[in-house]
């Protein structure tokens, strides 16, 4: 075995023992990873968009939204969505008046988003557990069968000026497997009831798709190859962060939206998804 390759399944193998560890332990464990993880993102969206070098006040900025959401989250106060919307109006704001880098309303969103959906799925009750383990299935079958799929079968490209590997062959074979995958892990859980749970499979299976493409893009754009070298053999954080995150982006987004039509708030993720 060539030696890059066994030293990147061996710091996957590390990644996934310490995310599960912490998502198993919650609370603060968790809130401590994911507080990390977003402020890793900022650190290389600022360093592939290039704010250090076009705008060092907006990236202090930037820095200091994130630190702030990412801070909030971290001790639990439930303001940090409010924090964010108001940081990402005056980045916006600051771009539109001093004709500045749009990447930099980009970055606190995509970064506090981040810290954001990912505390409050996971929660502090063991449904989030749950519900973590449920995306995690979905987004690593997504990630790996497309891989596979896309390889043995080929056929046309999903996004040839974005990402020239990937073909329609492997979306729709990663998207059957997540919503495999996430049926599965469901029924260890609970009993399956209708037809629920496999369509959020495939609407976060989509999502990660998504975010892989849109992290491919930015890295074009840029015409970088890996958002940073933080992770032996596997590139940086976004790299493998980008499918999870727009998964839980999606998933965080349809609980408030389920909270705000139902007037019910703080509705735990995992009641949410698999029911009470």
């Amino acid at each position: 075995m060539r030696s890059e390759l066994r030293l990147r399944i061996l710091s996957g193998i590390v990644l996934a023992a310490v995310v599960l560890v912490a998502t198993w332990l919650g609370g603060l464990t968790f809130r401590v990873l994911v507080a990390a993880i977003a402020l890793l993102v900022y650190y290389e969206w600022s360093t592939i968009t290039r704010l250090p070098e076009t705008d060092f006040r907006a990236n202090a900025f930037g820095w200091l939204s994130v630190v702030l959401v990412s801070a909030m989250v971290l001790f639990g106060f439930e303001e940090a969505l409010a924090v964010l919307v108001g940081a990402t109006l005056v980045g916006i704001a600051y771009a539109l008046a001093m004709k500045g880098s749009g990447w930099l309303a980009g970055g606190i969103v995509y970064s506090g988003l981040t810290a954001i959906s990912l505390a409050a799925i996971r929660g502090d009750k063991a449904d989030g557990f749950a519900a973590m383990l449920f995306i995690f299935a979905v987004v690593w079958a997504t990630d790996i069968l497309a891989y596979f799929i896309g390889r043995a079968i080929g056929g046309p490209k999903l996004a040839p000026p974005i990402s020239p590997g990937k073909t329609w062959s492997g979306a729709i074979g990663g998207a059957l497997s997540a919503v495999v995958a996430g049926t599965l892990l469901h029924m260890a859980f609970f009993p399956l009831n209708g037809l629920w749970v496999p369509v959020i499979a495939l609407v976060l299976s989509v999502f990660s798709q998504i975010g892989d493409l849109f992290e491919s893009f930015i890295k074009r754009r840029f015409g970088v190859k890996d958002s940073s070298r933080l992770i032996p053999g596997h590139g940086g954080v976004m790299d493998r962060v980008d499918g999870l995150v727009f998964a839980c982006f999606a998933a965080f987004l349809i609980l408030l939206g389920n909270e705000i039509m139902s007037g019910t708030a703080g509705t735990p993720a995992g009641v949410f998804l698999f029911g009470p």
